[in-house]
């Protein structure tokens, strides 16, 4: 709503004065009435007036793994009441009951017009109706009816100059621009810029009929002399054509002034670079579209001998445990034991070096003072923590396109960035091209419809649990990386162990009951959050009952990603599980169910 306000306001603005410094000023009335209907039109049509253009730009590395692993999630959830903001509902309603109001004055004046025209006298005059009322007033148009003095017209006092002036209201419908820019008015009333688009339209009415006038009598100081005669008449009616609207030193000066053609032609021509401009700051977006790179030995124009050396180097003394459930062949043998024809079919992928790549100074300004989507090795960082940094603090960044609808109400830039520090970089990035980051890799080959289940349906209990899972289908080949955090970035030395393979299972002091409670009294939910929302959080129960690693799988957005991992780290101490009598490191993952209302 805010972004149809600012876009239709902001072109209300251009337009209307454009028309005021340009077109005002010159003869031509009829293009100035259906430029200043139209400018109103264009301004509430452009917010939603969207033309993308695509920007082809370098792919883009994503160096975060996702984590995927056949885990015991409990099926019991929380909830966490928080109270309603009802801020929005008061404004809403304030709104409606305010634009209610003045739409139902607006429709009794109608009604009050249409009602005088139907209870008084009318007499027939060429195309319109002339209504004979019994208070003094001065002419005035309302849809095809002209109100006068009933003992003005018995005794001839009004002049045919007059006539014809409201019967050019009549004939060219201006009462319906009035009653259009007024019902505007009454949804829109917070916005004043529709006072002075209705002043500009009703004087440009004014323009119009004067213009017939000087024509038809071809009188121009009587007219004249005329309209500061009857201009001090009583005041005017809102919705109708008045003859005494405005009688101002412009009026005057339109009737004896000409514009040429020329003119008219290169004014008429300017409207389109402004209108140009609106489009393309408001309209056009561009989206920017990676251009895939090769990043993969098979791409390259290596010989097959290089590929063959390079992935030898890559998954040197590494054991390779892999089932095909294509074929049912199993393997568990070292890198080294294998046949080329299993290294080819296998593991023809290996990671492109990384090269550091500083911060362009103007970004890393920006990033300091603009509410820009930016995460420090992998943690979603704000400008105030930003500013604690120097550029040359950080080795490699790197950025991605988010489309419109992958933008959450938290993060909706239309970029968002990674900065990696020189520590990070040279313990995670820097050699990672170099050598498989684990003594063991864990790999299931399956079709393309297979991969798309979980992992633990794609196995069954008595084979080995993937790291990896490869699909080979035709037309549809590639890699989908299910990495164990333990594996990937830790290098731990004690193993992380899934919550089914051990003998006793980690516990809360007091039971899974009591870890919710803890984390319903602890957990503060967003206020723009205002419907149920499920978030799923994976974290690493560690040997002496300390939670470590944590990870939200799934979260609502609106900030619930950083309060659960918030939350869950500064929980007390569990049991830990044990395996073989010892405790032992447990990877653990559980819901948390939000429930607002």
């Amino acid at each position: 709503m805010i972004d149809f306000l600012l876009k239709s306001t902001i072109s209300l603005t251009v337009f209307l004065g454009f028309y005021h410094l340009v077109l005002e000023r010159e003869k031509m009335h009829q293009f100035n009435r259906f430029y200043l209907l139209f400018s109103i039109v264009i301004s509430l049509v452009i917010p939603f007036l969207t033309f993308e253009i695509i920007k082809i730009v370098p792919a883009v590395q994503n160096f975060e793994t996702i984590v995927e692993e056949p885990l015991l999630i409990p099926s019991t959830g929380i909830s966490i009441e928080e109270k309603i903001d009802y801020t929005p509902y008061i404004l809403s309603s304030l709104y409606g009951i305010i634009s209610f109001l003045l739409l139902v004055r607006f429709g009794k004046n109608i009604r009050k017009l249409i009602s005088k025209s139907n209870s008084n006298q009318n007499v027939k005059y060429k195309n319109a109706n002339l209504v004979l009322v019994e208070e003094e007033t001065l002419p005035h148009t309302f849809l095809n009816s002209i109100f006068i003095n009933f003992d003005d017209y018995n005794n001839r006092n009004i002049e045919d100059e007059l006539y014809s002036h409201e019967l050019v209201h009549v004939t060219q419908k201006h009462t319906l621009d009035i009653l259009f820019i007024e019902f505007l008015k009454a949804i829109f009333w917070f916005n004043p810029l529709f006072i002075f688009y209705k002043k500009a339209i009703q004087l440009n009415h004014e323009f119009l009929a004067d213009e017939e006038i000087v024509k038809t009598y071809n009188n121009v100081p009587f007219y004249q002399n005329l309209l500061l005669q009857k201009g001090n008449g009583n005041q005017t009616i809102y919705l109708a054509s008045n003859l005494n609207y405005l009688v101002t030193k412009k009026r005057l000066i339109m009737m004896t002034k000409s514009t040429t053609q020329k003119i008219a032609v290169l004014k008429k021509i300017a409207i389109v670079p402004i209108l140009a401009g609106l489009i393309y700051f408001f309209c056009v977006e561009v989206v920017a579209q990676e251009k895939t790179e090769a990043t993969t030995i098979s791409q390259k124009k290596y010989t097959p001998n290089d590929k063959d050396k390079i992935r030898d180097s890559y998954y040197s003394n590494v054991r390779i445990m892999l089932k095909d459930l294509r074929t049912n062949i199993i393997i568990n043998k070292m890198y080294e034991e294998l046949s080329l024809e299993e290294k080819r079919s296998y593991l023809s992928w290996v990671p492109d070096i990384i090269i550091e790549k500083e911060i362009p100074q103007p970004l890393f300004e920006r990033m300091k003072t603009k509410n820009m989507a930016v995460w420090i090795n992998g943690k979603t960082s704000s400008k105030e923590e930003i500013k604690k940094y120097k550029r040359t603090d950080f080795n490699y960044y790197t950025y991605s396109f988010v489309h419109k609808n992958a933008r959450s109400k938290r993060f909706p830039q239309e970029y968002q960035y990674t900065l990696y520090t020189k520590k990070y970089f040279d313990e995670n990035l820097k050699n990672s091209h170099l050598h498989f980051s684990n003594d063991t890799l864990k790999m299931v080959i399956s079709n393309y419809d297979r991969a798309t289940k979980k992992v633990s349906e794609l196995l069954n209990p008595k084979s080995v649990v993937a790291d990896t899972i490869v699909w080979q289908t035709k037309g549809k080949e590639g890699y989908n990386l299910y990495v164990n955090d333990s594996v990937e970035k830790k290098k731990e030395s004690s193993s992380i162990y899934a919550i089914n393979d051990i003998e006793i299972k980690p516990e809360f002091q007091g039971g899974i009951s009591e870890f919710y409670k803890y984390i319903g009294k602890n957990f503060k939910i967003p206020k723009e959050i205002a419907t149920d929302g499920k978030i799923f959080v994976q974290f690493v129960i560690e040997s002496d009952g300390k939670i470590s690693n944590v990870k939200v799988i799934k979260d609502i957005g609106f900030g619930t990603n950083e309060e659960t991992i918030r939350v869950i780290e500064n929980s007390p101490k569990w049991i830990p599980g044990k395996k073989d009598g010892k405790p032992v490191r447990v990877q653990y993952s559980l819901p948390i169910l939000i429930k607002p209302n």
